[in-house]
């Protein structure tokens, strides 16, 4: 028949191999309330038996039970040190940084194809004296159309469709719109100083129409403007040539054509040989040999007479490009709702 000296030594023994096999400290606490809590562990359900031995067998008994309870404090307490420290370790290494690794690169952003080409045209004028001046946005129907030798009844006005506003001001009504092309701004840098003049306007302007794979309602455009005594179409032309050779190679041909636009006189749209064919005609240029990439002019005079110059001094010319169209026509792109969609994809290639 076991005495409780020898129940002690067996929890004991037990005790001691089950603490060698934990390997957590979620085990670990488990291990602590099986063998020393205090409400259910092993050693105090023994301790509780130590008041009814006999009172020799009941001083050995407490003597054993010092030992095992102080063996066990001692192992658990050696134990848990073991298992914080394996932790540590785990975790260190699993966050250890290993310097001879090349680094990561940083994700940077880059400019937008449409900014970008619209740097590339403003550098290409900059040598020729061009200076870079923004409009507003809303726009008056004076500066937008009438100033521009489109007033209200004229038939040109129907190739803008227009996005119009509510407006009040001082004078009573007074037509707002937001601006369907940046050439307003020819007068109103004609307005403000006399000439010599040359200036780019770049900006957004605004169409209230279906998009498209070759029409959006929100794009960029490009007017030039120079004014001075003695501009002639051989300046235009010159400068055009020179323009078309910086932004798309030095062999590239350059073809003028009569148009129409209502605030220069004579008109014409510029083209370049087709990249795709060299003139020779393909699907990229319909057939033609020729890419259509500006239109031009000499200001009409009655542009110059609206803002106080004298046309019988001075001359000038104009052209508007739009910058997607000349990033589509280098890049072989199809559609320019690629600039607008935000896709990464698109994006990430310029």
């Amino acid at each position: 028949m076991s005495t409780l000296t020898d129940e002690l030594i067996d929890v004991e023994t037990r005790a001691l191999e089950e603490l060698g096999r934990v390997a957590d400290v979620d085990a670990l606490e488990q291990w602590r309330v099986t063998y020393q809590g205090r409400r259910h562990g092993r050693l105090p359900n023994l301790l509780e038996r130590l008041p009814a031995l006999p009172v020799e067998e009941r001083r050995e008994a407490g003597r054993q039970a010092n030992r095992v309870r102080s063996a066990l404090e001692s192992a658990y307490t050696e134990r848990r040190a073991a298992l914080e420290r394996a932790h540590v370790t785990q975790r260190l290494s699993a966050e250890a940084i290993d310097v001879t690794l090349p680094g990561r690169r940083a994700h940077s952003g880059g400019l937008h194809p449409t900014t970008r080409t619209l740097r590339e045209i403003i550098e290409a004028f900059r040598p020729m004296g061009f200076r870079v001046v923004e409009g507003p946005e809303v726009e008056w129907d004076y500066y937008n159309f009438e100033a521009l030798n489109i007033p209200a009844d004229h038939p040109a006005r129907d190739q803008w469709d227009t996005l119009w506003l509510d407006s009040e001001d001082d004078e009573g009504k007074r037509p707002l719109l937001l601006r369907t092309h940046t050439s307003p701004m020819q007068v109103r840098v004609m307005e403000a100083q006399q000439p010599p003049v040359r200036v780019l306007v770049p900006g957004r302007v605004f169409r209230h129409e279906a998009t498209d794979a070759s029409h959006e309602s929100v794009f960029f455009q490009v007017e030039g403007l120079a004014v001075d005594r003695g501009v002639t179409f051989a300046d235009l032309k010159g400068t055009l040539y020179t323009f078309a050779r910086r932004m798309f190679g030095p062999d590239r041909r350059v073809r003028f054509r009569c148009d129409f636009f209502p605030f220069v006189e004579p008109g014409v749209d510029m083209a370049i040989d087709c990249f795709g064919c060299r003139g020779a005609g393909c699907r990229t240029c319909g057939q033609s040999g020729w890419l259509e990439i500006m239109g031009a002019g000499m200001v009409h005079p009655g542009v110059l007479k609206r803002v106080g110059y004298d046309p019988d001094i001075y001359t000038g010319f104009a052209f508007g490009m739009g910058p997607e169209r000349i990033a589509m026509l280098r890049h072989g792109i199809d559609d320019i709702r690629h600039f607008y969609a935000n896709d990464l994809g698109f994006l990430e290639q310029f």
